[in-house]
């Protein structure tokens, strides 16, 4: 089987954007060859309360939320879910100051990117 490039961004939570401190909670990856771009999400809602207590863990549940229809694409991801999967990977792992942030994008080679999302998520989230 062939190796394919993608590129994937661990996603995290910044209570405090201000102090830097940060969960991760999800992993995005995008390869352009084999048309992917999938995100998967673990909330560990007891490690988010230990972490930041005073955060709305429903409006996060919905922010996170929002990566899955972005990345799914069509209506339901709003404007940005209208636009091609390269866009679409390259608005999501923008640099932001928000609760809800993206890691630098990183690249990598593999044969299966669902398998690797899986592996990613196993090895940087759980």
């Amino acid at each position: 089987m062939q190796d394919h490039l993608f590129e994937y961004a661990v996603i995290r939570v910044v209570p405090r954007v201000e102090r830097e401190e940060f969960l991760n909670v999800g992993v995005i990856l995008y390869c352009a060859k084999q048309k992917f771009l999938q995100c998967q999400v673990t909330l560990n809602e007891e490690r988010i309360r230990a972490f930041a207590a005073d955060l709305d863990l429903e409006e996060l549940k919905e922010h996170l939320y929002s990566f899955e229809k972005i990345c799914l694409g069509g209506k339901q991801g709003g404007p940005i879910g209208l636009l091609d999967a390269a866009s679409r990977f390259r608005w999501l792992t923008a640099m932001r100051s928000t609760v809800v942030q993206s890691s630098r994008v990183h690249p990598g080679l593999c044969a299966n990117p669902q398998e690797m999302l899986v592996r990613l998520h196993e090895q940087l989230v759980l």
